[in-house]
């Protein structure tokens, strides 16, 4: 497990202010080493040599304990661990057109406990801080400068229901857009939810411009249950009149996410389900292709044609509709799955010992 730093941590304002000051330090001081590291991504070295009090600031409260590269394509895993000694994975897309997605994670596991999905599989343990969904971005930033890449857009679609998390997920959306941090623009920024209605309207109210995401996954009420236990909590109908809600807030499109899981949402009958509930809504539709997990056996991919037939009715429909094939399907890039079992590993080996010490 990692040392404890008693460092004052980078992605505390106050906690730097109050540094500033002990240190009687220049404010451009604080300035030049948010720019240096949160908007041009230079490494550690170059940023403390430039900063006075290089002993007394905690750049990172991530240690990456492992990097994975995909042998087929562009994706990146990253692990990395908490000072609790938990993980937690982001994962970097270097995709064709050049543009490069990070996918960060809110929380270490998932209560959501979606089907189809081996981080929904592991449970909850803990959401993450502000600085510890900061830092993913900071790490995997640092690592593209290297490459002489630069971070297109971040979606938060790793590990966890952001809207679980909303509070330190809403702080780290503020930071990343602030101007004297991270400075970056909304619409770069994509959050995703299974459906958390008031969560939603909230974000949407409190960042115009923010990208937002819905895992539908089924137009059918009771098969949408049954792969994602949290749609009990709120119905096709509620969710399609918050989206509408969003949409006055925010006159932009809205994405729904659609897994293709064979013989379960993919017959006409579903995508014409479909078309109905979307009705007027303005709204762009990623199909995506289901990575199989150990733990869900008896769940399939439906076949690459039955998938183009469906993206077909739904562009004829009017949709603007992409199919979505996922990166890094050799390191588990798209799920929580390699971790899982690390974790509870780790759990088990923390309650030994505290049963020792009793």
């Amino acid at each position: 497990m990692p040392a404890v730093d008693r460092k004052t941590c980078l992605f505390d304002p106050d906690a730097m202010e109050s540094l500033r000051r002990e240190h009687r330090l220049d404010p451009q001081a604080i300035r030049q080493l948010r720019n240096d590291l949160l908007k041009k991504f230079e490494s550690d070295s170059s940023v403390l040599a430039k900063f006075p009090a290089a002993d007394s600031v905690s750049l990172h409260v991530l240690e990456l304990y492992q990097r994975m590269d995909s042998e087929l394509d562009g994706a990146t895993k990253l692990l990395f661990e908490t000072r609790s000694g938990m993980l937690i994975e982001s994962v970097i897309l270097r995709i064709a057109t050049g543009r490069t997605t990070l996918c960060v994670s809110s929380q270490v596991g998932c209560a959501a406990a979606c089907d189809f999905c081996a981080t929904g599989k592991m449970g909850i343990a803990r959401n993450l801080e502000t600085s510890e969904i900061l830092d993913q971005i900071v790490q995997a930033g640092q690592l593209l400068q290297q490459e002489g890449r630069r971070l297109s857009n971040i979606v938060f679609m790793g590990m966890g229901e952001p809207l679980h998390n909303e509070s330190n997920v809403t702080r780290a959306i503020e930071l990343l857009t602030a101007s004297d941090h991270f400075a970056r623009s909304p619409s770069t920024l994509l959050v995703s939810t299974v459906g958390v209605p008031a969560g939603m309207l909230r974000l949407a109210k409190r960042f115009p411009k923010l990208n937002l995401a819905l895992s539908l996954h089924s137009a059918n009420q009771a098969v949408r249950e049954k792969i994602i236990p949290l749609g009990k909590k709120a119905s096709l109908e509620e969710l399609h009149s918050t989206i509408s809600q969003i949409q006055s807030i925010q006159d932009r499109e809205f994405m729904i996410e659609y897994l293709m899981l064979d013989q379960l949402n993919d017959s006409t009958d579903d995508v014409r389900r479909l078309i109905d509930w979307i009705g007027d809504l303005r709204v762009h539709i990623n199909l995506i292709p289901y990575n199989t997990i150990d733990a869900s056996p008896h769940l399939k991919a439906t076949p690459k044609q039955r998938i183009e037939s469906f993206a077909s009715e739904l562009k004829e429909a009017g949709f603007k509709t992409t199919v979505r094939y996922s990166l890094g399907s050799d390191i588990e890039a798209a799920c929580g799955q390699l971790i899982r079992q690390e974790n509870r590993l780790r759990a088990m080996a923390d309650r030994a010992v505290q049963i020792n010490i009793r």
